[in-house]
């Protein structure tokens, strides 16, 4: 690995730790509210947070730290897809289908902004979250194992 490739390598670890973390805080937090047919302003405004951070630390995983292994461990570029099924063969993902519907659903949350569909957004965040939450963890395990090779 390139001392560039590791220096980046531990700042995207770094960035998906702390996305996971306020992941985690707005799970828990959305949890406490459940799902409703109706919400007040702070608890839309709760679930706005979560859905947009879901997003994020999606990105990170898929786009930056995913890509960034492939790079390290030479394989091919390939599509998001790819990266994805790559992860599930390194055991970093317990199910790609999973987070194929995670990426899905972030795609969704980017482009949506019916009333009535960002309800079943919120529902859906709300029940993928955990496994987007273990592959993060998992991910940073696998990548942490990479860092050490080099150090």
């Amino acid at each position: 690995m390139k001392k560039n490739e590791h220096e980046l390598l531990i700042e995207q670890v770094k960035l998906l730790k702390d996305a996971n973390e306020i992941l985690k805080y707005s799970y828990d937090r959305c949890r406490e509210i459940g799902i409703k047919t109706e919400y007040t302003f702070d608890e839309l405004d709760r679930f706005e947070a979560l859905t947009s951070r879901f997003s994020r630390a999606s990105d990170i995983l898929i786009q930056k730290v995913f890509r960034l292994i492939d790079i390290i461990e030479l394989e091919g570029r390939g599509t998001v897809i790819d990266r994805i099924n790559r992860a599930e063969k390194r055991n970093i993902v317990a199910n790609a289908e999973v987070l194929k519907k995670i990426r899905h659903l972030r795609n969704d949350i980017a482009h949506e902004y019916v009333p009535e569909v960002v309800s079943e957004i919120f529902k859906e965040v709300l029940s993928m979250t955990a496994y987007l939450i273990q592959d993060i963890e998992k991910t940073i395990e696998y990548a942490n194992g990479l860092i050490e090779k080099i150090d």
